[in-house]
């Protein structure tokens, strides 16, 4: 048997509009003025620049008030006050900003050019090859990664050439095509590994001694170079300290990427727009937000018109009652993007400002060592606002300091202790450990333990586990592979 009852629960939801927000105040310059652009594009209500004069905004006042004052319309019809009268429409014009529409440059010149791939299938017209085999070679440069690399067994290759392509070819077949691929430039590109890219390098080098002595190494002891026991390759080949510090500089300057090296290579290149700009003034920081993020917004002339001849109107049809329906909605949707905008750009300089001022000293000097542990929660409380706004802020955006572009989220570091008992950044330790490894004895690299023996003797009391994962942080390999002759 079913039964009834009441419950009273409590519960916050994030309306469409707050969640509208989030993103925004998430969105770099130059993905907010896309999304500024697809805004104007999809709303007839808002457009962009400075306004031609003010008789709109007039017009559009006295339309309003003489709807207040003078139509009624039955109920059965579309109230007039409901879409209109509850807005304040004049606000729907403040310009968003004083910057000027000149103070950046906007337009980002586009490079356009031959793919990787094409370039090397061009190459493939100098080989001759019958059709199959022409479908085949296709096939293997379609198969290289943007590295260079065909990272994929033969045998899935020939399969995927049946069952693709409708070729039936062999093992073997594959592979003498393979090695016409290894032809083509850049050298290296084709291989299945970094072993038999650098061999493929080597083989077209003058075959000098050393040359060929960094040949046999690859071939015969790629293991023990890679994991760097010198001692057992001087006793396998019978050479002296020199000869194979000669042959393993060979080996270094081959490029372990050979798709990286060329010039037409189709990347995504992200070019970084800063978002703000802190410059020092007098010996006093001066923050400004990038003026691409505060554009001048106002609503439609058109839309002016539009009441006008509704309210002239004695016989108001379907079709025009329709037509204050559809600019309610748009008028709802321009104000809320106008005040979403406004909020943005409070939301960002209010946050930016307070990373400022919590991180003076450096701004002033450029000394990373200034840096003071911060975390989120830090500005959050400072500004008053939650964790993940300030978070969304930092992610993101970049800003230009007299000392380069960074990425805002660089500022933010944990706290740890000194011998002092002072609070220091974990960044500042970071530094100050990749400073000792840059310095130290290549020949006999410091193993994490005496970093953190040194480190401790520098004030930083730091355990060994700790050292190894600041030094996996900062991408510094273990000891054993830093070993150089």
């Amino acid at each position: 048997m079913l039964k009834q009852h009441l419950q009273f629960k409590l519960s916050q939801k994030l309306s469409p509009q707050q969640i509208q927000l989030m993103k925004l105040i998430q969105l770099p310059t130059q993905a907010f003025e896309q999304r500024l652009k697809q805004e104007l594009e999809e709303n007839p209500a808002l457009e962009s620049g400075k306004e031609k004069s003010d008789e709109f905004e007039d017009n559009f006042d006295n339309s309003i008030d003489d709807f207040q004052e003078n139509e009624s319309i039955s109920a059965d019809d579309i109230n007039v006050d409901d879409y209109l009268s509850d807005d304040e429409v004049p606000s729907y014009r403040t310009q968003t900003s004083n910057y000027s529409s000149d103070d950046e440059e906007k337009n980002v010149p586009y490079a356009s050019g031959t793919s990787f791939n094409q370039y090397l299938k061009s190459q493939l017209s100098t080989f001759r090859l019958n059709e199959q085999e022409q479908e085949i070679a296709k096939f293997l440069v379609g198969s290289v990664d943007e590295s260079g690399y065909i990272r994929r067994s033969l045998s899935d290759i020939m399969d995927d050439l049946a069952f693709t392509q409708n070729i039936y070819t062999t093992e073997e077949k594959i592979q003498e095509i393979l090695k016409l691929v290894h032809q083509l430039d850049p050298a290296g590109v084709g291989a299945r590994d970094l072993q038999e890219c650098l061999k493929i390098q080597l083989k077209r080098k003058n075959q000098t001694h050393d040359i060929k002595l960094a040949s046999q190494i690859v071939d015969k002891a790629f293991e023990q170079f890679t994991k760097k026991h010198y001692k057992k390759l001087m006793q396998k080949f019978d050479i002296s300290e020199e000869q194979l510090k000669e042959a393993i500089e060979q080996i270094e300057h081959l490029n372990p990427k050979p798709g990286g090296s060329y010039s037409g290579n189709t990347r995504i290149i992200e070019q970084v727009v800063p978002d703000f700009s802190i410059k020092i003034v007098d010996g006093e920081l001066e923050l400004t937000l990038n003026g691409r993020n505060a554009p001048e917004l106002h609503v439609s002339g058109e839309y002016s018109n539009m009441l006008k001849g509704y309210k002239e109107s004695k016989d108001k049809s379907k079709s025009q009652k329709d037509a204050v329906l559809f600019i309610k909605q748009k008028l709802d949707a321009a104000k809320w993007f106008i005040d979403a905008i406004k909020q943005r750009q409070q939301t960002l300089f209010v946050t930016m400002s307070a990373i400022m001022h919590y991180q003076k000293e450096y701004f002033l000097t450029g000394d990373e060592r200034k840096l003071k542990p911060m975390i989120l929660k830090d500005i959050a409380d400072e500004i008053e606002m939650d964790v993940s706004t300030v978070s969304r802020v930092a992610n993101s955006k970049y800003v230009d300091t007299p000392y380069g572009t960074k990425l805002i989220k660089v500022f933010f570091s944990e706290a740890m202790k000194n011998v002092q008992g002072e609070d220091v950044s974990t960044r500042e330790i970071k530094n100050i450990l990749e400073t000792v490894i840059e310095e130290e004895n290549k020949k006999k690299p410091l193993t994490d333990e005496k970093l953190a023996s040194l480190l401790k003797q520098k004030g930083y009391p730091i355990a060994r586990r700790t050292v190894a994962k600041y030094r996996e942080q900062l991408d510094i390999p273990v000891a054993r592979l830093r070993k150089k002759i």
